[in-house]
């Protein structure tokens, strides 16, 4: 946003209690406990309101505006707020938060703010700026129609409430700019912003007559608000659950190339001139991979233009990326803002919506009027995850790898988790199964790994399953991924114990299992289902957009030990709350299956198992998903394992699905062989990268969190840490240190901290293990089982 910069007025950050520990800034209350609980279970006296003028699906940027009096400001003053698609608040001219953070229009969230800092006696002004960008909207925005809701927390504060009384004004100076970069983009527009139409001061009236009486939606309806009729409207009110994500000023570090000699004082808060009539080309390097607001600060420059061009990293001619530090002979490719300067002093502009970048570009055209550039940074965003956790050994090389995990995860982890934060910023189940663990155990939280499981939970369909990726404005079927959600709520069970949550997931689990059910036929087996069956992004020619090959009947059988994996999660979930008829039925038809695929897939002679019954074809993922099921008995899946990693002829795992690799390698007593995995990651240091690729070269993504486990397995593998019962009550310790002679490493608990000190010597291991005093577990080295208890436990083990 342009105006109400929040220069002098930085956000103070205050601890919250979100499940562990987690950062939030002040104003923000997402305790429930601070919501009056008429405004949970009754229609709210505020009204949705809109522009009159508009239908409320179009493009378009709006601000809503109350000027009030208060004789004495009271501590707190709490507001409920909520926008569709987005707002930003401002309060007195500062700024205040945004949101609402992203669902579905049956759980359309507001957020809860306590804005007294920012109040003062006599006369105060609160201006919402709101947009939808419409036809150009992000793929995972969702909306009903533009509009805006403000609800006071109690008497005191409903002199706030939207109404009619409400003045709105649409802001012509935005229109959209639609992206096109190489592979698939649904990220939203860039912005043509024309200066001449901005209104620069929303504090003064300076032209009244471009403000309206806004107009009612009708009020607001609260989650647990029902009609006579039980009519809801377009959208229901449900509070945030979740810290509103951060907001931090980052300077860029150096200007890499111009056109003609420029001063780089202008990214360090030093003015620089543009003199008349001049095209100028700047690239500027943030030096790693940012999410970010930019802000640009100019003067004068009328009619001057000013691109911002931001990208992962340059191409060169053949469009491929290559080192990403080298820029000589590349060139920018990439989403752009437009900025058409009015001749004015001490104009201030900030994306509506956060960019992903590295490099920014600068093509600057002047015309008559020299352009003066005060100043050019960025606001990083991105959802408050702290890094709590740790990892130290005797190899160097190991600490780069954990960084670049972290800080994918921390770019790929907003109001929802992301896929990738530059082209998509969608949720998809099969990601969000390796960021929640992995952000669990570096951050210790688990309110986003709640939110998304809740998220997919709202997302089934009539047919049972979950749509692949949610929220979205578009649906998408990937039926492999619902029954990696009954994993995800599994994972969730081992490491919260939130059994009312996870209980509450059972008949969505039942509806998953439900739709393979009963198409397994009289073979034992069933077909390829309906709708895009993604597995994995291999290269193997054989392979189609991540789907394996069928046979002639269209059996294949990683799908069917799929179904196997997520039954016998969805059983051991069920007989843990007593369901054990169902337990039962799950268990017998998983073996049933897994009986199948031997018969008709198994391959003997290669000791294999094949793609598909003809025996024609072979993959890791299939023989990897063989382990993980138990197909096989446990000498021959150690064989198999063995022979994959050997064999380079048959389809290798990605990135992606090196997460089950490496489970199914710890799995057969082959942990040790884990860290010789990260010689991939090692390839993305060299190749200059500050994150974690989506595929092998060529890449479209820089930034992928599925490709961001070690930063998990470092701590559940390499350390060893896992919970041995449900909530992590008790933990079961069994490290693999491959060629490591020491380790030191720490991660949260719910009760705690769990820390880890171990070195080897030529007899065995020594060291010792730090639990919470309410947790106990075992300690296992090569076959032999120590009893560890609470508090610190010192082993030496021969």
């Amino acid at each position: 946003m342009i105006y109400l910069t929040p220069h002098g007025s930085p956000l103070r950050k205050t601890a919250i209690l979100l499940s562990l520990f987690i950062c939030s800034y002040i104003g923000y209350s997402q305790n429930n406990k601070d919501i009056n609980t008429n405004l949970l279970e009754y229609f709210w006296q505020a009204e949705w309101i809109t522009h009159s003028d508009i239908t409320g699906h179009e493009y378009g940027v709006y601000h809503f505006k109350k000027n009030f009096e208060l004789n004495d400001p009271k501590e707190p003053f709490i507001i409920h707020i909520s926008a569709d698609n987005r707002y930003k608040l401002y309060v007195n001219g500062k700024y205040a938060g945004n949101g609402p953070a992203r669902g579905s229009l049956l759980r359309w969230r507001y957020e809860t703010i306590d804005i007294s800092p920012y109040l003062k006696k006599g006369g105060n002004t609160i201006v919402a700026t709101v947009w939808n960008f419409g036809e150009f909207s992000p793929g995972a925005q969702i909306s009903h129609c533009t509009g805006f809701i403000l609800q006071g927390n109690s008497q005191h504060e409903s002199v706030l409430n939207t109404s009619p009384s409400w003045a709105v004004c649409k802001d012509a100076a935005y229109s959209p700019i639609p992206v096109q970069v190489p592979g698939y983009y649904v990220s939203g527009p860039g912005e043509d912003f024309k200066a001449s139409k901005h209104i620069w001061d929303l504090q003064e009236d300076i032209n009244p007559g471009d403000w309206k009486p806004a107009k009612s939606l009708g009020k607001g309806c609260p989650k647990d608000c029902h009609t006579r009729s039980s009519i809801l409207p377009g959208r229901l009110l449900y509070p945030r659950q979740i810290p509103p994500m951060e907001y931090k000023k980052q300077l860029f570090s150096c200007v890499r190339r111009s056109s003609s000699p420029v001063q780089d004082g202008f990214i360090k808060a030093r003015s620089v001139t543009i003199e008349p009539n001049t095209t100028l080309h700047i690239l500027i390097d943030q030096q790693h991979l940012t999410t970010a607001y930019p802000v640009l600060e100019f003067s004068r420059g009328k009619n001057s233009s000013i691109q911002l061009t931001y990208a992962e990293s340059l191409y060169n001619d053949k469009q491929r990326k290559g080192n990403r530090n080298d820029i000589a002979g590349k060139q920018m490719i990439g989403n752009h803002d437009l900025i058409t300067a009015d001749g004015g002093e001490n104009r201030r502009w900030e994306s509506l919506w956060w960019r992903c970048f590295r490099y920014i570009e600068l093509t600057i055209h002047t015309k008559d009027d020299p352009l003066v550039l005060d100043n050019l940074y960025s606001y990083f965003t991105a959802y408050p995850l702290q890094e709590k956790a740790s990892f130290e050994s005797d190899d160097p090389s190991i600490k780069p790898i954990w960084d670049i995990c972290w800080r994918t995860q921390r770019l790929c982890t907003n109001e929802t988790f992301f896929d990738t934060p530059y082209y998509e910023q969608l949720m998809y189940v099969g990601d969000t199964r390796v960021q929640a663990l992995t952000a669990y155990y570096v951050s210790g939280d688990t309110s986003l790994w709640r939110k998304a499981i809740i998220d997919f939970s709202d997302s089934r369909q009539p047919s049972g399953l979950t749509l692949a990726r949610y929220p979205s404005k578009e649906k998408q079927y990937i039926p492999t991924f619902s029954l990696l959600w009954i994993a995800m709520i599994h994972d969730y069970y081992m490491h919260t114990g939130d059994e009312e949550f996870v209980k509450s997931m059972i008949p969505g689990i039942l509806g998953v299992l439900q739709f393979f059910q009963p198409k397994i036929d009289d073979t034992g087996m069933m077909k390829k289902v309906k709708f895009w069956n993604f597995v994995d992004y291999t290269h193997s020619k054989y392979w189609i957009s991540g789907e394996p090959p069928t046979d002639k009947q269209g059996y294949y059988s990683i799908l069917n030990l799929q179904f196997a994996y997520a039954a016998e999660y969805a059983a051991r979930i069920f007989r843990d709350f007593g369901y054990t008829g169902l337990a039962k039925e799950y268990e017998n038809t998983a073996i049933s299956i897994k009986e199948a695929v031997v018969k008709y897939c198994w391959d003997e002679t290669k000791g294999l198992m094949s793609d598909n019954t003809e025996k024609r074809r072979f993959s890791q993922q299939v023989n990897i998903m063989t382990v993980l099921t138990n197909a096989v008995d446990k000498q021959t899946q150690r064989k198999i394992m063995e022979n994959i990693l050997q064999n380079q002829e048959i389809a290798q795992a990605t990135y992606y699905y090196r997460f089950y690799l490496s489970l199914a390698l710890e799995k057969v007593g082959l942990g040790d062989e884990y860290l010789k995995q990260l010689s991939l990651w090692q390839d993305m240091l060299n190749d200059g990268l500050t994150t974690t690729r989506e595929f092998f070269e060529p890449t479209r993504s820089d930034s992928h969190a599925w490709s961001a486990s070690p930063a998990y397995f470092l701590l559940s593998l390499v350390s060893g840490i896992k919970p041995a019962s449900p909530g992590f009550q008790t933990v079961d310790i069994t490290p693999h240190l491959g060629k490591l002679n020491y380790i030191n490493s720490k991660m949260l608990h719910p009760n705690g901290e769990i820390i880890i000190a171990l070195k080897k010597d030529k007899n065995g291991i020594k060291g010792r293990v730090v639990l919470p005093e309410t947790v106990s577990g075992t300690f296992n080295w090569r076959g032999k089982r120590t009893q560890l208890r609470g508090g610190e436990n010192i082993l030496e083990i021969d």
